[in-house]
């Protein structure tokens, strides 16, 4: 294994192989579990609003399945802006907590705004602003986890922090339901809503999660001593009558010759395409990128049920809670299978449920039972890829670089998905849903065999590192 963190072997455990024998019992750290909690209030926040969007989009306000399709894209992608900078921002201040409590701040200011959205463009300005906010959010948060748990369990902590995710993530549609069953039309009491529990969350982060530092403490011992020696310097140079060196070279010219030795890591300033040449990291980023591209949005995929089976409107924010009690089922348990079995493959099995959904969805036999399967396998197909492309992206990546390399992972998932999300309501239009859906699955099924063989040459391409 290449040599990444000042002269010492990365100790996390390599991450397309099974994990070896483990004498440490796990042990849950009480930061992933109060990031679980803010992560669990945001998502009733968010969630209640995204279960009722599709149908405020296309019923109430009468927009067309395009226009939904934009504004579920820029859900999807619109985070993708800010992802690599909030990464980078993390990485360099040493600090995440700092980075994602402006998230945090930002989604819970756009909630008031929806207070006073009604048109397309301005709905189209708050959601995106939402979505920046969760953009800056998500990386420094998986780095305050993956600094907090233990190697050996890398996906089971995140499997921890994905279930309280979700158990917010089904409350919120079902707060929705119940608010909709009271109040027919009752969006606004719904926007009211999560905007309470917005606020909520950010005082949980704000007041209870530690100010960790994910810096390597090596990296910010040599970056101090880096610091105070080019402080140093420049006070004797001050003291000179020209403030010039013996060579005529000011201090600021001296400091910035220095070179770092090698095989030791400078201070992080950003963002570098080298982070790419990274053993695996580049295939994973890619794999990643295609099979976001063919990726249907949730919204679409329960428009295309209700759709196919013309249930009352009431009913709809239970399908986000039907695949989200799945999710946070199945989040812990798919987690120790990545850790033991391989996290490569139990991703690509993850996007194997995601086309059993789709045909499933567009097959011309409906009912309530088909239904639950579709909201099974879709609950499946993210309990296998959400935690666990985080936990490889983290463990492939160098550890002064860690909330870079997240944000690099969640940025080429965010546009891919973005631009899916487009081209199915484009697609729909053209060829109605259930053709839409099929055609979507088919590629998808070729994506996900090309993908297989990236993440093959990826493993080959770690374990020769």
């Amino acid at each position: 294994m290449s040599d990444r963190n000042g002269g010492k072997k990365d100790q996390r455990p390599a991450d397309w192989t099974p994990a070896g024998p483990v004498t440490q019992p796990f042990r849950l750290s009480p930061v992933i579990l109060w990031l679980g909690v803010v992560s669990m209030l945001t998502d009733v926040s968010s969630e209640s609003v995204s279960a009722i969007l599709p149908l405020y989009i296309t019923a109430f306000l009468g927009l067309s399945t395009i226009a939904f399709g934009i504004l579920d894209g820029i859900n999807q992608g619109a985070s993708a802006i800010v992802r690599i900078a909030a990464g980078y921002a993390s990485d360099r201040i040493g600090r995440p907590k700092r980075v994602a409590v402006a998230g945090y701040g930002l989604s819970m200011v756009a909630r008031i705004g929806l207070l006073f959205a009604s048109g397309f463009w301005a709905l189209t300005a708050v959601v995106t602003a939402d979505r920046i906010g969760k953009g800056i959010r998500t990386a420094p948060r998986d780095a305050l986890i993956s600094v907090s748990a233990q190697p050996e369990y890398l996906a089971r902590h995140f499997g921890v922090h994905r279930m309280l995710d979700n158990i917010g993530a089904a409350g919120g549609p079902l707060l929705a339901f119940f608010i909709l069953m009271l109040i027919p039309n009752g969006y606004v009491t719904v926007f009211v809503v999560s905007l309470a529990f917005a606020v909520i969350g950010v005082a949980v982060l704000v007041l209870l999660v530690p100010n960790l530092s994910t810096r390597p403490k090596d990296t910010a011992e040599k970056d101090k001593a880096e610091k105070d020696k080019a402080e140093k310097d420049k006070a004797e140079r001050d003291t000179a009558d020209a403030g010039e060196g013996p060579a005529g070279e000011s201090a600021a010219d001296n400091v910035e010759a220095r070179e770092v030795p090698a095989g030791e890591p400078g201070p992080v300033w950003g963002f570098r395409w080298r982070l790419l040449r990274e053993p695996g990291l580049g295939r994973l980023l890619a794999a990643a990128g295609l099979l976001g591209l063919l990726t249907v949005g949730d919204g679409f995929i329960y428009l295309v049920l209700q759709d196919r089976d013309s249930f009352a409107v009431q009913w709809f924010p239970l399908l986000f809670v039907g695949t989200n009690v799945v999710f946070l089922l199945l989040a812990i348990p798919l987690g120790r299978l990545a850790d033991r079995w391989g996290k490569a493959r139990v991703f690509i099995l993850g996007h194997v449920a995601l086309i059993a959904c789709y045909l499933l969805a567009a097959a011309p036999v409906g009912g309530l039972g088909a239904t639950l399967a579709c909201l099974v396998l879709l609950g499946a197909f993210y309990a296998a890829t959400d935690g666990v492309l985080a936990a490889l992206a983290s463990q492939l990546t160098p550890p002064d670089k860690l909330a870079t390399g997240l944000g690099a992972a969640q940025t080429v998932v965010a546009l891919s998905r973005m631009t899916a999300s487009v081209g199915f309501g484009v697609l729909w239009f053209a060829l109605g849903p259930a053709v839409a859906m099929l055609v979507v699955g088919a590629l998808l099924a070729a994506g996900v065999v090309a993908s297989w063989f990236m993440l093959r040459g990826g493993m080959l391409q770690r374990a020769a590192a």
